[in-house]
């Protein structure tokens, strides 16, 4: 699986963030019951079977706690879009996030060159985000990020290559936390597996499913 990397956005460093194996689990060893429960969640959720998770190191400098994961939107050997979510845990609060909770996220995709010129493209893009919470219910608030688009020409002895576009979402959102001071993880996951399927130009998951749009003029699927 090829694992997003970047910043995330909430400029307090991310991605690129010194990191360890497995959770950072915080100060004490035994991580909090409320974080150890929104952990438990997202690992539980079930998710479309074209999209595969793996555990990946965690942030070390986010928060007192955090959880991280990587996806990606496989097409037989081919890898459509991929992705990365870390959740995060401060017991005290964070005054930014305005809850205990944040989730944060890198997505990316390659488009065809005239749809990544789509000057609406942008906003569509971080529609999808906030529309594939809403369409699942979930209660969230102070959302940001940023989406940006790349594209690569090659020359000389690469000229052979075709330019590429690439797309890239990174955001994150708080959690509204429910029983027991912990969020709705598991819905979160599916949501933001939402988004990656919408990135990726997947056909909607059941017949009737509104929450995933297809994403024309796709470039094709990156060999893994």
């Amino acid at each position: 699986m090829a694992a997003a990397q970047g910043r995330l956005s909430d400029g307090a460093g991310g991605m690129d963030e010194p990191k360890e194996a497995g959770a950072n689990t915080g100060p004490g060893g035994t991580p909090p019951l409320p974080f150890r429960a929104a952990v438990d969640a997202l690992r539980g959720a079930r998710l479309r079977p074209q999209i595969e998770v793996e555990p990946t190191p965690a942030p070390k400098r986010l928060a007192p706690y955090a959880h991280a994961l990587e996806a990606a939107v496989v097409d037989g050997e081919d890898d459509l879009a991929d992705g990365r979510l870390v959740l995060l845990y401060d017991p005290e609060g964070h005054e930014a996030w305005r809850g205990a909770f944040r989730l944060v996220t890198l997505v990316r995709a390659e488009l065809e060159p005239e749809m990544a010129a789509d000057p609406l493209l942008p906003d569509v893009c971080w529609s999808w985000l906030t529309g594939a919470l809403t369409a699942r219910g979930l209660a969230f608030g102070e959302p940001s990020g940023t989406v940006t688009r790349a594209s690569s020409h090659y020359f000389g002895g690469l000229s052979e290559r075709p330019a590429a576009s690439q797309i890239e979402i990174r955001a994150s959102w708080t959690p509204r936390e429910g029983l027991g001071g912990v969020p709705d993880t598991a819905g979160h996951m599916v949501a933001w597996c939402d988004l990656l399927a919408q990135v990726a130009g997947l056909p909607p998951a059941a017949p009737g499913d509104a929450s995933v749009v297809t994403l024309p003029q796709r470039r094709g699927p990156q060999s893994r």
